[in-house]
């Protein structure tokens, strides 16, 4: 599960960078629900790993919470949220 969300994090991350390209912008509304399931995802991974090594659903948590605060930045800036 750890795995699941390092990986889904990462994609949201691409997800993010490629919404930051200009007339891409309207990916957001895609990739800010995708970043949402992520971090349902990740923090449900961080809470039954029972102590063992979390490093990977920190790491999906993290990346998560950056693809959706600056996707929500980029959706204000650009006029996409009125």
């Amino acid at each position: 599960m750890q795995t699941l969300s390092l990986i889904w994090g990462v994609l949201a991350l691409l997800g993010m960078l490629i919404a930051l390209t200009p007339c891409l912008g309207a990916l957001n509304w895609i990739n800010i629900p995708f970043s949402v399931l992520g971090l349902i995802i990740s923090i449900i991974a961080f809470a039954t790993a029972g102590g063992k090594a979390t490093g990977g659903s920190t790491a999906g948590i993290i990346c998560c919470v950056i693809a959706l605060v600056v996707g929500g930045i980029r959706l204000i800036l650009g006029g996409g949220v009125l």
